[in-house]
């Protein structure tokens, strides 16, 4: 039993478990512009989701000018109502407020401690990574400084002759009366206001390890000055930016410094950092304790865990805890501003009440619970059109329409499918304008609309009511694909269509239920065992999870609002093992219905039918599929079912680990914003290898594209490599929203300049 168990973890381990599983962070939402779910009230800087210093300049600027350009389309506001309050006197705050005052707006700028204190409290002689090198941010803002103590003077300098106003004050909420903002203070003042920028940054309190000895006079969460541990012991905890530059200039300082760290490997700081911290490792300057705890500090040694095994690190003069701060969620909450992942009771309620309407819905289609009720859709369709039509009306198209819904619910379960694909696909591409995004989505519309409900719902009964399965080969195709069925309407089994995208084991119905099954057992393992892994191999799992598979229209469209809601951790990454359970399950099942129809086995026609009918169709047909797959669409993403437990997807994380496809980085670019793993609706730690400038090797990746597309400076496109892992070519197809603007400026340049060249 313990080998079987290693065996499996070693499988699985092989499969996915392998690679890093990051964390989403817990962030107020907001939109391209800063804009809030409160209307009026926008986010700039580290809590906008790009922890940069440029990127926190340009936020500023871009929310005041969005600003200026809504102020000017209503009417100014009483004197005792500021046209902007911004909160935070920060980088970003700063920009935002130089750019209102620019524009001509009446402002005032609340700060709890002082202007620019985020980078007074920064370590002395911080190097300034002003990333991305080739970035000029909008505004009147700018830094070239490249250490903490020019920053601060060029800062300084920059906004002082511009006389801002100030309040030294802690903002405790904002909430809107009638057109009106309120901002209240600590002190109890209260500012009105049409407009509030937020830039307060992560102002909350610093996270803890929550071990014994935390609180010890020796353990801090802020490096003042290295040189002052200068031949001293050092511990630093941590994996991000903060305490890899703080080990680094410890180190660099003279200090004997150990950093512990609980990931396998640094994924989350900058390559420059990283590169820095491993040059100093080889030199034994530093010691790296990867995949490392820190269980219990004393005052004369800290104690750490790997891999469950106990150690002591050197007596340490000090111990830095540098795992960042919280950010400040209760303001927001008190704010009314929607937080991601956080859900109200209503919210709840929602989803509870969707989860119940598709519980309904594919308990009558998969049960008939409901089929013979007197208000059933089907049951209307076949007493008010379908007998009609039977008195002599032509058999035309419509009749194929009215026989089919008069079938069952299945057929408007169908139609409504389709419908969400189309509606939902038409908002995907208007949000996210690329060539590869628009191309993906109209391919699964046609998909969805034509072969997966016009072929089987209208056009196969159509044709079919015309005679065109009387005689010959057509005959022969039909009574091997479509057998006769005298409880269909059409009088035969169209349904079965489905199977021509819809491959083994993701619809089972068509080898586990045909009568005859010759035809459709070839069609299922040629799709399954020849096409797939070809496609796999060349394009990655996603050539058919992301472009052709029904499960996957509805998830890349009605679910694409909601992809920041799947999960993420590596809890959550072994539950990606369901779906080998599944697949194996549909294996047994495939031997079974092959055995019997192969020798007459009685036993294994029985077995197989009792599995079906007491597993399958309540199990993984409606409970995985239907309910928890659909009903859970807008509480945990679009791809529940398909990263966790669809059989399909199973199969192809094998093929997957064989592919040449691979999403490909340039680490260099890389700014560690999380952007690219918040995004993925398949939980993959994304960042973990953009960081390195590693190609994304999870299998478990759908080709959506959403990683490429929200990537702020562009270091993310889809590619292919050689059995030796080095890039060897790159999509064509434009998925990166950085791509297509600097494409589309170096076209309107190019016009320009022809245009200027003929005049």
């Amino acid at each position: 039993m313990e080998n079987a168990v290693s065996l499996v973890g070693r499988y699985l381990r092989w499969l996915h478990l392998r690679w890093p599983a990051g964390s989403v962070e817990r962030l107020p939402v907001c939109d391209a512009s800063g804009g809030t779910s409160v209307p009026g009230v926008f986010i700039v800087g580290d809590l906008a989701g790009i922890p940069l210093l440029k990127f926190a300049l340009d936020t500023g600027t871009a929310a005041a000018r969005r600003c200026a350009a809504e102020l000017r389309s209503v009417h100014a506001g009483p004197e005792d109502v500021l046209d902007v309050v911004v909160l935070g006197a920060g980088v970003a705050g700063m920009a935002a407020a130089m750019e209102c005052l620019a524009l001509g707006l009446r402002i005032r700028v609340v700060e709890a401690a002082t202007p620019f204190s985020t980078v007074a409290n920064f370590p002395a002689g911080k190097p300034i990574f002003t990333y991305p090198t080739a970035m000029n941010p909008r505004g009147r803002l700018q830094v070239t400084a490249a250490v903490k103590e020019e920053l601060l003077a060029e800062l300084r300098a920059t906004v002082e002759p511009h006389a801002i106003p100030l309040t030294l004050a802690s903002a405790e909420r904002v909430r809107r009366e009638k057109d009106v903002l309120l901002v209240d203070l600590q002190d109890g003042e209260q500012l009105r206001a049409r407009r509030v920028i937020v830039a307060i940054g992560r102002t909350g309190n610093f996270r803890r390890l929550g071990v014994p000895g935390e609180e010890l006079p020796h353990v801090s969460n802020r490096l003042l000055d290295p040189a002052h541990h200068a031949g001293k012991p050092v511990v630093v905890v941590g994996g991000g930016d903060t305490a890899v530059e703080a080990a680094i200039a410890l180190a660099e300082a003279g200090a004997t410094v150990s950093l512990v760290h609980r990931g396998q490997e640094l994924s989350r700081p900058k390559p420059d950092n990283v590169k820095r911290a491993t040059k100093l490792a080889a030199a034994g300057r530093l010691s790296l304790r990867l995949g490392t705890r820190v269980v219990r500090v004393d005052d004369d040694a800290v104690t750490v865990s790997r891999g469950g095994v106990a150690s002591q690190l050197p007596a340490p003069d000090a111990v830095f805890v540098l795992l960042g701060r919280e950010p400040p969620l209760d303001f927001f909450r008190r704010s009314g501003i929607r937080i991601r992942g956080a859900r109200s009771a209503w919210a709840w309620g929602g989803v509870a009440a969707f989860a119940a309407t598709a519980t309904l819905l594919y308990a009558m289609k998969a049960f008939g619970v409901f089929g013979t009720a007197s208000w059933n859709p089907s049951h209307l369709a076949k007493v008010h059109l379908l007998e009609l039509d039977a008195t002599g009306a032509p058999r035309g198209l419509w009749y194929a329409l009215v026989a089919s819904a008069s079938n069952g619910v299945g057929f408007f379960i169908a139609l409504l499918y389709c419908v969400a694909v189309v509606a939902f696909g038409i908002d995907r591409m208007r949000r996210r304008r690329t060539p590869y995004v628009r191309a993906q989505t109209l391919v699964l519309m046609m998909l969805q609309v034509f072969p997966l409900f016009v072929l089987p719902e209208i056009l196969l009964p159509w044709l079919g009511r015309h005679g065109a399965w009387d005689s010959g080969w057509l005959k022969t195709a039909a009574d091997n694909l479509f057998p006769a069925a005298s409880y269909d309407a059409n009088g035969r089994e169209y349904w079965r269509a489905y199977g021509f995208v819809l491959a083994w084991p993701l619809f089972v119905w068509n080898v586990f239920t045909a009568q005859p099954l010759g035809w459709w057992l070839v069609i299922g393992l040629v799709q399954t065992f020849v096409f797939i892994p070809l496609i796999v191999w060349r394009w990655g799992k996603g050539a058919y999870c992301g472009w052709l598979c029904s499960c996957g229209a509805l998830a890349e469209t009605m679910g694409d609002r909601h992809r920041e809601k799947m999960p993420h951790g590596p809890g959550w990454n072994r539950l990606n093992g369901v779906g080998q359970i599944v697949l194996c399950a549909a294996c047994l099942l495939l031997v079974l219905r092959v055995a019997a129809w192969a020798t007459d086995w009685a036993w294994a026609a029985s077995a197989s039918g009792a599995l079906l009918v007491s597993g399958w169709k309540p199990v993984v047909d409606f409970a995985l599929a239907g309910v928890l797959g659909t009903g859970l669409y807008f509480g945990y993403s679009g791809r529940l079912w398909c990263r966790f437990a669809c059989p399909l997807a199973a199969l192809m994380h094998i093929y997957a680990r064989f592919s040449r496809f691979r999403i490909v980085a340039d680490g260099a670019k890389c700014i560690s914003c999380n952007a690219c793993t918040t995004s993925c609706h398949q939980g993959i730690d994304v960042m973990a290898f953009a960081n390195r400038g590693a190609p994304m090797q999870d299998p478990e990746c759908v080709r959506c594209s959403a990683c490429v597309e929200v990537c702020p400076t562009g270091v993310l496109e889809f590619g292919r490599v050689d059995r030796s892992g080095r890039v060897v070519a790159f999509d064509r197809l434009a998925a990166s929203a950085v791509v297509v603007r600097e494409r589309s400026r170096t076209g309107a340049r190019a016009a320009s300049e022809a245009h200027g060249g003929a005049a």
